[in-house]
């Protein structure tokens, strides 16, 4: 099993090379993990800084103690891969945000779609976002990534209608065939730059929105005979794309 990941702010080692994880993430190594002398453990930023260390030893039940020699910088993927999902019901939206994560998308975007039951608004919202922007970070570290996917503000369709002009390649994830839909399989990919994908809500994505999406030069795709539910589709179409492009030869 490859080494477990821990998040700090900085890398500033002491003398001897030696850092101190302390915190929640310190008790959780120390407390949880129960790791000892020896072992091995990953410090990342999320942003796509990490240092390779060894544990020293433990003080107490939250300061684990690592030698840490230097840090290194992992790049950012080609194609950059962005999922605008649509707000699910519940707690599917943790669930999709968790499975992306794993699957290796690079940014999220929350969209109040018109067909979306769920809508944020005010208090609520803020503390939607702050669980999807948690379970990002828990899901970077389960998955041993260094780099964690950006989760941004909640966007209207307007502002995913920007989204989609800007991308090298914009999709949207419409089940309806009979708009003249084409597999998303046989898309053509770019190998650099920006991807944008949608997936719509439970109700499907209106024809207002479609309208606005194409005409910001976004093309419909469908993922096969089933439908499946939005917060499955954007796991599998983010896998598609991590497999056709390139991201995981």
């Amino acid at each position: 099993m490859t080494a477990p990941v821990f998040v700090v702010e900085h890398f500033k080692a002491g003398s001897g090379g030696q850092y101190v994880l302390d915190g929640p993430e310190g008790r959780h190594a120390v407390s949880v993990k129960r790791l000892r002398a020896g072992e091995d453990v990953i410090l990342t930023d999320g942003a796509g800084r990490w240092a390779d260390c060894v544990v020293l030893g433990t003080e107490g039940k939250d300061r684990l103690i690592v030698q840490m020699d230097s840090y290194s910088e992992e790049p950012a993927e080609e194609p950059r891969i962005t999922v605008v999902q649509a707000l699910p019901k519940g707690d599917r939206g943790e669930v999709a945000v968790e499975t992306m994560t794993e699957t290796g998308v690079d940014a999220i975007v929350p969209w109040a779609a018109s067909r979306c039951i769920t809508q944020w608004k005010g208090d609520r919202g803020l503390k939607a976002l702050a669980k999807w922007r948690a379970t990002a970070r828990e899901a970077g570290k389960q998955s041993r990534r260094v780099r964690f996917p950006e989760i941004g503000d909640a966007a209207t369709t307007k502002q995913v209608a920007a989204l989609l002009a800007n991308a090298d390649f914009a999709a949207v994830l419409h089940e309806d065939t009979e708009v003249g839909t084409e597999p998303f399989v046989t898309a053509e990919l770019p190998t650099s730059g920006e991807i944008v994908l949608v997936v719509g809500p439970e109700g499907g994505i209106s024809p207002e929105e479609i309208e606005l999406f194409t005409g910001a030069g976004a093309k419909t795709y469908h993922l096969g005979r089933t439908v499946l539910r939005t917060s499955t589709a954007g796991t599998v179409a983010t896998a598609v794309l991590m497999a056709r492009s390139g991201r995981w030869h």
